[in-house]
């Protein structure tokens, strides 16, 4: 790693990033170029090409990724109804393979020979940088000081920042760290270590208290078009204004926040909790829409793959040959996905109140308990007595034994 030249580092300009950027240079005496990757995060991103060249950067990107990460990556993720252990809406997972990507870029077209990343040798997203890095440049160097140095707590960081007359945000200490996206905000650390610890209420930053949402429920309609969604009560949308709205939506009516104790991919367990209120509601709604409209054993196969899909976009494996492969399939079952889905959104509940298509598999004059002439019901007698065939087999074969 001593013939490092130029490295391309993931900036958020925080403490950490901060602080690893004057770090690689004293370190290898190397050149550093920055890449600030604007997600929606709803930081202030204005300023942090000046500061990043004021700390010693050769050169600063600040770049606008929002709709490439929704259209790209949420979106996919969300046409296979994708969900980690049964709550987890991946917002943090889904972020990283495109801030890999995009390093990568800059450091081809910077001639950098290396990147860096501000991951815990803890932490899940160590693995989703470094996997996505050689992915796509297999000979890529990758600098993760969190495992390299010995500025391993807050203080020890903030004296070095104070000794090299770096400016760090100076904002209310907070017992927990967060990580913000346009799909969500999650907690972890501090107070919430403790799994029995309850989070305050003053926390939470993308929704207010579903007791205190609004007495009225706000009734709403989401058109999909092949799995994606495209507009919200008859208005058309970008990807990126899509999520926004339904944030905005969502976070209004209390809705989206969860509070949960996950599986690291490193092997410890971690408590977090988060809010993801558009990406709530979009997920109810696209897997109504294709309730109508996927075939029944389509869908069920398409389910048993969920599990999977999610693993790989927790462990980072998102530029992988199994996920191009269940992406494909996935996007193949979205054809038509098309139609309309009518919810409810009242005091932290998200509810299906109707959903229609043009390609609905639903007929009514099959589904009807009314007279009709296109089913018979006597045919399930035989239906029934087949699939008993294997059950009533079993049973005699074991009276037998007897």
């Amino acid at each position: 790693m001593a013939d490092i030249k130029k490295v391309v580092l993931a900036y958020s300009g925080g403490l950490d990033t901060s602080v690893i950027l004057k770090w690689l240079i004293e370190t290898y005496q190397c050149e550093v170029v920055t890449l600030t990757a604007d997600l929606g995060q709803e930081e202030e991103l204005d300023g942090l090409e000046e500061k990043a060249l004021k700390t010693g950067a050769v050169k600063a990107y600040v770049e606008d990724l929002r709709e490439e990460f929704v259209r790209d990556y949420v979106f996919p993720a969300f046409r296979a109804n994708v969900i980690y252990e049964g709550q987890y809406l991946l917002g943090t997972s889904i972020a990283r393979p495109l801030i890999a990507k995009r390093q990568i870029e800059i450091a081809h077209k910077e001639g950098a020979d290396a990147v860096s990343h501000g991951a815990t040798g803890k932490g899940n997203d160590q693995v989703r940088f470094e996997l996505g890095y050689l992915a796509i440049d297999p000979a890529i160097k990758i600098v993760a000081p969190w495992r390299d140095w010995d500025l391993t707590s807050r203080t020890r960081l903030m004296e070095f920042a104070n000794q090299h007359g770096i400016e760090v945000p100076q904002t209310p200490k907070k017992p927990y760290s967060t990580d913000r996206n346009m799909l969500h905000i999650s907690y972890e650390g501090g107070v919430l270590e403790d799994p029995w610890a309850q989070a305050t209420d003053d926390m939470y930053t993308m929704s207010i208290r579903p007791e205190d949402a609004p007495d009225v429920p706000e009734i709403i309609d989401i058109t999909f078009k092949n799995g994606d969604p495209v507009a919200i009560n008859g208005e058309e949308m970008s990807p990126a204004t899509m999520l926004k709205t339904l944030n905005t939506l969502g976070g209004r009516n209390g809705i989206g926040r969860i509070d949960l104790v996950e599986n690291r991919f490193v092997g410890m367990k971690s408590r977090g909790v988060y809010e993801t209120p558009g990406g709530t509601i979009l997920r109810l709604a696209h897997m109504n829409m294709e309730s109508i409209t996927l075939d029944r054993e389509v869908a069920h196969l398409r389910d048993s793959l969920i599990p999977k899909y999610a693993e790989l976009i927790y462990n980072g494996f998102w530029f992988s040959p199994e996920m191009e492969l269940l992406q494909k399939m996935i996007d193949d079952t979205q054809t038509n996905v098309c139609g309309r889905v009518r919810l409810k959104l009242y005091k932290g509940g998200c509810h299906v109140l109707g959903r229609e298509s043009d390609l609905s598999l639903y007929d009514e004059s099959f589904a009807t308990f009314e007279d009709d002439d296109v089913y018979s019901q006597k045919d399930a007698e035989g239906f029934i007595r087949l699939n008993a065939l294997r059950l009533r087999i079993r049973k005699l074969a074991q009276e037998r034994r007897k």
